[in-house]
Protein backbone atom coordinates (compact mmCIF):
# COMPACT_ATOMS: atom_id res chain seq x y z
CA UNK A 1 0.00 0.00 0.00
CA UNK A 2 1.15 3.51 -0.90
CA UNK A 3 1.23 5.82 1.90
CA UNK A 4 -0.02 9.35 0.73
CA UNK A 5 3.33 11.45 1.57
CA UNK A 6 3.25 14.49 3.47
CA UNK A 7 4.85 17.69 3.23
CA UNK A 8 6.43 20.19 6.16
CA UNK A 9 8.30 23.44 6.49
CA UNK A 10 11.10 23.11 8.66
CA UNK A 11 12.10 26.39 11.41
CA UNK A 12 15.81 24.81 10.56
CA UNK A 13 17.74 23.27 7.77
CA UNK A 14 18.19 19.49 9.22
CA UNK A 15 22.26 19.18 8.03
CA UNK A 16 22.73 16.19 9.46
CA UNK A 17 25.61 14.18 9.29
CA UNK A 18 23.56 10.93 10.05
CA UNK A 19 20.89 10.99 7.67
CA UNK A 20 20.51 9.22 4.06
CA UNK A 21 20.57 12.52 2.95
CA UNK A 22 23.55 13.13 3.20
CA UNK A 23 25.17 9.89 1.64
CA UNK A 24 23.48 10.98 -1.26
CA UNK A 25 24.60 14.46 -1.42
CA UNK A 26 28.32 13.52 -0.53
CA UNK A 27 28.02 10.81 -3.40
CA UNK A 28 26.50 13.22 -5.83
CA UNK A 29 29.44 15.84 -4.71
CA UNK A 30 32.12 13.14 -5.76
CA UNK A 31 30.36 11.64 -8.75
CA UNK A 32 29.30 14.94 -10.39
CA UNK A 33 32.96 16.29 -10.58
CA UNK A 34 34.28 12.96 -11.74
CA UNK A 35 31.03 13.52 -14.25
CA UNK A 36 32.24 16.76 -15.58
CA UNK A 37 36.22 15.89 -15.78
CA UNK A 38 35.36 12.71 -18.05
CA UNK A 39 33.32 15.03 -19.87
CA UNK A 40 36.08 17.03 -21.10
CA UNK A 41 38.27 15.02 -20.85
CA UNK A 42 36.78 13.17 -23.64
CA UNK A 43 36.13 16.24 -25.49
CA UNK A 44 39.80 17.46 -25.43
CA UNK A 45 41.24 14.06 -26.55
CA UNK A 46 38.67 12.47 -28.57
CA UNK A 47 36.77 13.67 -31.69
CA UNK A 48 33.27 14.81 -31.40
CA UNK A 49 30.35 12.21 -31.68
CA UNK A 50 28.61 14.37 -34.56
CA UNK A 51 32.00 14.13 -36.54
CA UNK A 52 31.85 10.64 -36.71
CA UNK A 53 29.93 8.60 -40.08
CA UNK A 54 30.53 4.80 -37.70
CA UNK A 55 31.38 5.49 -34.54
CA UNK A 56 31.52 2.39 -32.74
CA UNK A 57 29.22 0.94 -30.01
CA UNK A 58 32.02 0.89 -27.52
CA UNK A 59 32.69 5.24 -28.16
CA UNK A 60 29.02 5.62 -28.20
CA UNK A 61 28.79 4.30 -24.89
CA UNK A 62 31.67 6.04 -23.68
CA UNK A 63 29.86 9.61 -24.83
CA UNK A 64 26.52 8.57 -23.77
CA UNK A 65 27.59 8.32 -20.14
CA UNK A 66 30.50 10.85 -20.41
CA UNK A 67 28.06 13.11 -21.05
CA UNK A 68 25.88 14.83 -18.26
CA UNK A 69 28.35 17.50 -17.58
CA UNK A 70 25.81 20.16 -18.15
CA UNK A 71 23.38 17.79 -15.61
CA UNK A 72 26.11 17.80 -13.34
CA UNK A 73 26.66 21.44 -13.10
CA UNK A 74 23.29 21.92 -12.23
CA UNK A 75 23.28 19.19 -9.64
CA UNK A 76 26.35 21.30 -8.04
CA UNK A 77 24.07 24.35 -7.78
CA UNK A 78 21.29 22.77 -6.20
CA UNK A 79 23.73 21.13 -3.65
CA UNK A 80 25.23 24.63 -3.34
CA UNK A 81 21.42 26.28 -2.38
CA UNK A 82 21.05 23.44 0.19
CA UNK A 83 23.89 23.38 1.99
CA UNK A 84 25.24 26.99 1.94
CA UNK A 85 21.98 28.74 1.30
CA UNK A 86 20.40 26.39 4.28
CA UNK A 87 23.25 26.96 6.25
CA UNK A 88 23.05 30.20 6.27
CA UNK A 89 19.12 30.46 7.41
CA UNK A 90 19.92 28.51 9.92
CA UNK A 91 22.21 30.97 11.84
CA UNK A 92 20.83 34.12 9.92
CA UNK A 93 20.34 36.95 12.47
CA UNK A 94 22.87 35.93 15.09
CA UNK A 95 26.08 37.66 16.18
CA UNK A 96 28.14 38.66 12.65
CA UNK A 97 26.61 36.09 11.12
CA UNK A 98 26.90 37.86 7.80
CA UNK A 99 30.56 37.89 8.66
CA UNK A 100 31.19 34.53 9.66
CA UNK A 101 29.06 33.82 6.31
CA UNK A 102 31.53 36.08 3.98
CA UNK A 103 34.58 33.95 5.63
CA UNK A 104 33.45 30.94 4.76
CA UNK A 105 32.75 31.45 1.36
CA UNK A 106 35.97 33.19 0.18
CA UNK A 107 38.13 30.62 2.20
CA UNK A 108 35.99 28.05 0.39
CA UNK A 109 36.77 29.32 -2.68
CA UNK A 110 40.50 31.01 -2.25
CA UNK A 111 42.07 28.00 -0.86
CA UNK A 112 41.90 26.36 -4.06
CA UNK A 113 41.54 28.76 -6.28
CA UNK A 114 44.62 30.92 -5.84
CA UNK A 115 46.65 27.73 -6.27
CA UNK A 116 44.39 26.52 -8.84
CA UNK A 117 45.13 29.98 -10.79
CA UNK A 118 48.91 29.49 -10.34
CA UNK A 119 49.21 26.07 -11.53
CA UNK A 120 47.25 27.11 -14.66
CA UNK A 121 49.58 29.94 -15.39
CA UNK A 122 52.46 27.15 -14.73
CA UNK A 123 51.22 24.99 -17.22
CA UNK A 124 50.59 27.65 -19.38
CA UNK A 125 53.90 28.86 -19.50
CA UNK A 126 55.25 24.97 -20.25
CA UNK A 127 53.15 24.66 -23.09
CA UNK A 128 53.54 28.31 -24.50
CA UNK A 129 50.48 29.46 -24.67
CA UNK A 130 50.80 32.64 -22.32
CA UNK A 131 50.77 35.61 -24.44
CA UNK A 132 51.78 38.98 -22.91
CA UNK A 133 53.09 37.51 -19.83
CA UNK A 134 51.33 37.52 -16.15
CA UNK A 135 52.24 40.88 -15.69
CA UNK A 136 50.10 42.09 -18.45
CA UNK A 137 46.68 44.22 -17.30
CA UNK A 138 44.68 43.89 -20.42
CA UNK A 139 41.23 42.06 -19.41
CA UNK A 140 41.18 40.80 -22.91
CA UNK A 141 44.30 38.23 -21.82
CA UNK A 142 43.22 35.13 -20.30
CA UNK A 143 46.23 34.77 -18.45
CA UNK A 144 46.98 38.84 -17.50
CA UNK A 145 46.61 39.83 -14.01
CA UNK A 146 43.83 41.37 -14.72
CA UNK A 147 42.00 38.01 -15.28
CA UNK A 148 43.99 36.44 -12.22
CA UNK A 149 42.09 38.74 -10.29
CA UNK A 150 38.67 39.00 -11.87
CA UNK A 151 38.69 35.32 -11.29
CA UNK A 152 39.22 35.56 -7.67
CA UNK A 153 36.26 37.79 -7.36
CA UNK A 154 33.86 35.75 -9.77
CA UNK A 155 34.26 38.39 -12.83
CA UNK A 156 35.39 35.72 -15.04
CA UNK A 157 32.73 35.47 -17.99
CA UNK A 158 31.41 39.23 -16.99
CA UNK A 159 34.28 41.23 -17.66
CA UNK A 160 37.30 38.51 -18.13
CA UNK A 161 37.85 35.35 -19.59
CA UNK A 162 38.57 32.36 -17.64
CA UNK A 163 41.65 32.40 -16.65
CA UNK A 164 44.03 30.16 -18.97
CA UNK A 165 41.56 28.81 -20.89
CA UNK A 166 39.99 26.84 -17.99
CA UNK A 167 36.51 27.19 -18.73
CA UNK A 168 34.81 24.93 -15.91
CA UNK A 169 35.72 28.32 -13.86
CA UNK A 170 32.39 30.19 -15.49
CA UNK A 171 30.63 28.20 -13.25
CA UNK A 172 32.16 29.77 -10.22
CA UNK A 173 30.97 33.51 -11.25
CA UNK A 174 27.66 31.97 -10.78
CA UNK A 175 28.40 30.21 -7.40
CA UNK A 176 30.48 33.73 -6.18
CA UNK A 177 27.42 35.77 -7.47
CA UNK A 178 24.48 33.67 -5.68
CA UNK A 179 26.76 33.68 -2.87
CA UNK A 180 26.72 37.60 -2.71
CA UNK A 181 22.90 38.03 -3.54
CA UNK A 182 21.20 35.37 -1.15
CA UNK A 183 22.42 37.38 2.31
CA UNK A 184 21.11 40.63 0.01
CA UNK A 185 17.80 38.90 -0.45
CA UNK A 186 17.77 37.71 3.11
CA UNK A 187 18.02 41.25 4.58
CA UNK A 188 15.52 41.92 2.39
CA UNK A 189 12.77 39.95 3.65
CA UNK A 190 14.34 39.90 7.42
CA UNK A 191 17.21 42.68 7.57
CA UNK A 192 15.41 45.03 10.33
CA UNK A 193 15.36 48.32 9.77
CA UNK A 194 13.77 49.80 6.82
CA UNK A 195 16.82 51.44 6.01
CA UNK A 196 18.72 48.42 5.73
CA UNK A 197 16.34 46.63 3.89
CA UNK A 198 16.00 49.24 1.21
CA UNK A 199 19.61 49.23 0.93
CA UNK A 200 19.86 45.85 0.42
CA UNK A 201 17.07 45.63 -2.19
CA UNK A 202 18.86 48.25 -4.38
CA UNK A 203 22.16 46.27 -3.96
CA UNK A 204 20.12 43.39 -4.82
CA UNK A 205 18.22 44.85 -8.11
CA UNK A 206 21.50 46.42 -9.17
CA UNK A 207 23.05 42.81 -9.31
CA UNK A 208 20.35 40.88 -11.17
CA UNK A 209 20.33 44.06 -13.70
CA UNK A 210 23.37 44.06 -14.32
CA UNK A 211 24.94 40.50 -14.61
CA UNK A 212 24.59 38.49 -17.26
CA UNK A 213 21.32 36.91 -17.73
CA UNK A 214 22.14 33.41 -17.27
CA UNK A 215 24.03 34.39 -14.34
CA UNK A 216 20.54 36.08 -12.64
CA UNK A 217 18.27 33.41 -13.96
CA UNK A 218 19.83 30.37 -12.47
CA UNK A 219 20.22 32.26 -9.58
CA UNK A 220 16.16 30.52 -9.37
CA UNK A 221 17.88 27.02 -9.24
CA UNK A 222 20.53 27.90 -6.91
CA UNK A 223 17.42 29.67 -4.58
CA UNK A 224 15.70 26.24 -5.21
CA UNK A 225 17.87 24.33 -3.39
CA UNK A 226 17.95 26.72 -0.55
CA UNK A 227 14.29 26.72 -0.29
CA UNK A 228 13.78 22.58 -0.29
CA UNK A 229 16.54 22.49 2.44
CA UNK A 230 13.26 23.42 4.48
CA UNK A 231 11.25 20.89 3.65
CA UNK A 232 10.80 17.75 4.95
CA UNK A 233 8.73 15.05 3.31
CA UNK A 234 7.47 12.00 4.63
CA UNK A 235 6.88 9.17 2.60
CA UNK A 236 7.29 5.62 1.78
CA UNK A 237 10.06 3.75 0.05
CA UNK A 238 7.65 3.26 -3.20
CA UNK A 239 7.52 6.92 -3.59
CA UNK A 240 11.06 8.03 -2.93
CA UNK A 241 11.68 5.24 -5.61
CA UNK A 242 9.24 6.78 -7.80
CA UNK A 243 10.91 9.84 -7.43
CA UNK A 244 14.23 8.40 -8.10
CA UNK A 245 12.96 6.79 -11.48
CA UNK A 246 11.52 9.98 -12.53
CA UNK A 247 14.41 12.06 -11.50
CA UNK A 248 17.00 9.69 -13.40
CA UNK A 249 14.61 9.24 -16.59
CA UNK A 250 14.21 13.18 -17.01
CA UNK A 251 18.44 13.54 -16.78
CA UNK A 252 18.53 11.23 -19.40
CA UNK A 253 15.97 12.27 -21.38
CA UNK A 254 17.27 16.39 -21.11
CA UNK A 255 20.93 14.37 -22.00
CA UNK A 256 19.82 13.01 -25.07
CA UNK A 257 17.22 15.82 -26.49
CA UNK A 258 17.37 18.29 -24.79
CA UNK A 259 20.00 21.46 -24.19
CA UNK A 260 23.48 20.12 -23.19
CA UNK A 261 26.11 22.95 -23.90
CA UNK A 262 25.98 26.59 -22.74
CA UNK A 263 23.09 27.84 -20.40
CA UNK A 264 20.46 29.51 -22.50
CA UNK A 265 16.74 30.08 -21.68
CA UNK A 266 15.86 27.17 -23.33
CA UNK A 267 18.21 24.71 -21.01
CA UNK A 268 16.67 26.82 -17.89
CA UNK A 269 13.32 25.71 -18.61
CA UNK A 270 14.84 21.96 -18.75
CA UNK A 271 16.78 22.39 -15.56
CA UNK A 272 14.12 23.48 -13.66
CA UNK A 273 11.78 20.22 -14.96
CA UNK A 274 14.12 18.05 -13.53
CA UNK A 275 15.60 19.83 -10.61
CA UNK A 276 11.88 19.87 -8.81
CA UNK A 277 11.27 15.83 -8.65
CA UNK A 278 15.39 15.57 -7.70
CA UNK A 279 14.69 18.26 -4.33
CA UNK A 280 11.57 16.43 -3.41
CA UNK A 281 13.73 13.35 -3.47
CA UNK A 282 16.44 14.90 -1.61
CA UNK A 283 13.74 16.09 1.13
CA UNK A 284 12.22 12.60 1.16
CA UNK A 285 15.63 11.29 2.82
CA UNK A 286 15.83 12.89 6.27
CA UNK A 287 15.67 9.77 8.05
CA UNK A 288 18.37 8.72 10.29
CA UNK A 289 20.58 5.81 9.50
CA UNK A 290 22.52 4.14 11.73
CA UNK A 291 26.44 4.90 11.22
CA UNK A 292 27.10 2.02 12.47
CA UNK A 293 25.61 -0.24 10.05
CA UNK A 294 28.27 -1.76 7.69
CA UNK A 295 26.76 -1.25 4.75
CA UNK A 296 26.31 2.69 5.95
CA UNK A 297 29.33 2.79 6.57
CA UNK A 298 30.80 1.60 4.00
CA UNK A 299 29.08 3.54 1.57
CA UNK A 300 29.19 6.61 3.60
CA UNK A 301 33.17 6.39 3.73
CA UNK A 302 33.11 6.13 -0.20
CA UNK A 303 30.90 8.93 -1.15
CA UNK A 304 33.04 11.10 1.77
CA UNK A 305 36.23 10.71 0.49
CA UNK A 306 35.55 11.80 -3.08
CA UNK A 307 32.75 14.56 -1.72
CA UNK A 308 35.97 15.74 0.07
CA UNK A 309 38.09 16.74 -3.09
CA UNK A 310 35.23 17.03 -5.40
CA UNK A 311 36.14 20.90 -5.91
CA UNK A 312 39.59 20.40 -6.34
CA UNK A 313 38.62 18.18 -9.33
CA UNK A 314 36.40 20.33 -11.05
CA UNK A 315 38.96 23.39 -11.21
CA UNK A 316 42.09 21.46 -11.54
CA UNK A 317 41.33 18.89 -14.41
CA UNK A 318 41.19 21.40 -17.33
CA UNK A 319 45.25 22.63 -16.82
CA UNK A 320 46.15 18.89 -15.70
CA UNK A 321 44.39 17.68 -19.55
CA UNK A 322 46.64 20.09 -21.05
CA UNK A 323 49.87 19.31 -19.47
CA UNK A 324 49.26 15.57 -20.60
CA UNK A 325 48.02 16.71 -24.05
CA UNK A 326 51.76 18.72 -23.94
CA UNK A 327 53.55 15.65 -22.66
CA UNK A 328 51.59 13.53 -25.76
CA UNK A 329 52.65 15.83 -28.23
CA UNK A 330 56.28 16.02 -26.96
CA UNK A 331 56.62 12.07 -26.27
CA UNK A 332 54.44 10.58 -28.10
CA UNK A 333 53.55 12.52 -31.52
CA UNK A 334 49.97 12.96 -30.21
CA UNK A 335 47.50 14.50 -28.10
CA UNK A 336 44.53 12.78 -29.71
CA UNK A 337 42.78 9.36 -29.01
CA UNK A 338 41.11 7.38 -31.76
CA UNK A 339 37.61 6.44 -31.25
CA UNK A 340 38.04 3.11 -32.93
CA UNK A 341 41.57 1.70 -31.52
CA UNK A 342 40.89 -0.38 -28.18
CA UNK A 343 43.60 0.41 -26.36
CA UNK A 344 43.42 4.38 -27.05
CA UNK A 345 40.14 3.74 -24.65
CA UNK A 346 42.79 2.08 -22.18
CA UNK A 347 44.57 5.12 -22.14
CA UNK A 348 41.51 7.44 -21.56
CA UNK A 349 40.84 5.33 -18.43
CA UNK A 350 44.55 5.91 -17.53
CA UNK A 351 44.76 9.29 -17.90
CA UNK A 352 41.15 9.82 -16.53
CA UNK A 353 42.45 8.32 -12.91
CA UNK A 354 45.53 10.35 -13.04
CA UNK A 355 43.47 13.61 -13.04
CA UNK A 356 41.78 11.82 -9.88
CA UNK A 357 45.01 10.68 -8.29
CA UNK A 358 46.46 14.44 -8.83
CA UNK A 359 43.40 16.21 -8.10
CA UNK A 360 43.49 14.38 -4.71
CA UNK A 361 47.49 15.13 -3.81
CA UNK A 362 45.87 18.55 -5.08
CA UNK A 363 43.37 18.33 -2.14
CA UNK A 364 45.91 17.08 0.54
CA UNK A 365 48.33 20.11 -0.06
CA UNK A 366 45.52 22.94 -0.16
CA UNK A 367 41.54 22.23 0.21
CA UNK A 368 41.99 19.79 3.18
CA UNK A 369 43.18 22.83 5.47
CA UNK A 370 40.14 25.39 4.29
CA UNK A 371 38.58 25.05 7.59
CA UNK A 372 42.19 25.31 9.53
CA UNK A 373 42.55 29.23 7.27
CA UNK A 374 38.69 29.83 8.01
CA UNK A 375 38.98 29.57 12.08
CA UNK A 376 42.96 31.38 12.42
CA UNK A 377 40.87 34.25 10.24
CA UNK A 378 37.78 34.29 12.43
CA UNK A 379 39.92 34.41 15.03
CA UNK A 380 42.18 37.09 13.98
CA UNK A 381 39.25 39.36 12.36
CA UNK A 382 36.18 38.42 14.32
CA UNK A 383 35.06 39.14 18.35
CA UNK A 384 34.67 37.30 20.46
CA UNK A 385 37.22 34.54 18.87
CA UNK A 386 35.13 32.04 17.02
CA UNK A 387 34.83 28.70 18.66
CA UNK A 388 36.15 26.14 15.97
CA UNK A 389 33.38 24.49 14.21
CA UNK A 390 32.87 21.71 11.70
CA UNK A 391 29.71 19.91 10.82
CA UNK A 392 30.12 16.87 8.12
CA UNK A 393 27.17 18.08 5.69
CA UNK A 394 28.12 21.06 5.17
CA UNK A 395 29.33 23.50 2.18
CA UNK A 396 32.66 23.55 3.23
Amino acid sequence: MVSFPSIHWQARAPLDENAVQSLLISALRGLAALQVAASHLRAEIYPGLRTLEEPSLAYLGLAFFTGFAHQAVVVFFLISGWLVGGSLMNRFGKPQALAHYAIDRFTRLWTVLVPTLLLTLAVGLIVGAVAGGPMDFDPANEFSAASFVGNLFGLQTVTVPDFGGNYPLWSLAHETWYYIQFPLLLLVIAGGGLLRRAAAAAALILLLSTLRDMISLYFIIWLLGAAFSRIRIDCGNIVRSLLLLLSLALFVYCRLRGNNDDLVPGSFVQDIICSIPFLFLLASLQQQADPKAPGYARANRVAVFFSEFSFSLYVLHIPVIEFMRYLGRQFLGRDRLDPNVATDFLWYFTVLASIVALAYVFYLLFERHTVRIRNALKGWLLTPRAKPVRVALSPD
